[in-house]
């Protein structure tokens, strides 16, 4: 997404714990997330714009993030069939020794599904490192009944705050 902004970027990744802590609200959790991954990637490149996000599903206040296998897939899967739930994504800007620390939350609407559904899209392996073991842009859009609120939020990046963001960091954005 970010290419075709037409910036120019490196990708660093943070390497951090990304477990969930004790208790942890799934927007908290992201914030937390995407502010670690920032300011780990920052203290490695001090004079650049570092730019991190992380997503995470919130089925009734649990966190659904990635499943650890094939049948943590199958059971977020079959948790999110005919319900709704939120999509949360924390972008962090670190520059000049600042943090921005933005947040989005959409809505979304799965169809009920059966389970030859799932073991389906189980075993195309898309869902394995996914938050709640879907994505919107591959095999599960089959699965969403409905979306409220950013797409691309969904998706991971939601793009209309992030350039807002970016642009506030001092980075040319969607210009000549």
């Amino acid at each position: 997404m970010l290419l075709g902004l037409g910036l120019e970027f490196i990708v660093d990744p943070a390497d951090i714990d990304e477990g969930v802590h004790p208790s942890e609200a799934p927007l908290a959790y992201v914030r937390r997330v995407a502010s670690s991954k920032a300011t780990t990637v920052a203290a490695r490149h001090l004079s650049s714009v570092v730019l991190a996000a992380d997503t995470t599903i919130d089925l009734d206040g649990a966190v659904l993030a990635k499943p650890a296998d094939t049948t943590d897939a199958v059971r977020m899967l079959e948790a999110l069939s005919g319900r709704e739930h939120l999509a949360h994504t924390a972008v962090a800007i670190a520059a000049g020794g600042l943090l921005n620390v933005v947040d989005v939350t959409t809505t979304v609407r799965m169809r009920p599904l059966d389970r030859a559904e799932i073991d389906w899209y189980v075993a195309t392996g898309e869902p394995l490192d996914k938050a709640g073991a879907y994505a919107i842009q591959g095999g599960a859009a089959a699965f969403v009944e409905s979306v409220s609120g950013s797409v691309s939020n969904v998706v991971g990046l939601p793009m209309a705050e992030t350039v807002v963001a970016l642009r506030a960091a001092g980075i040319a954005v969607c210009t000549r």
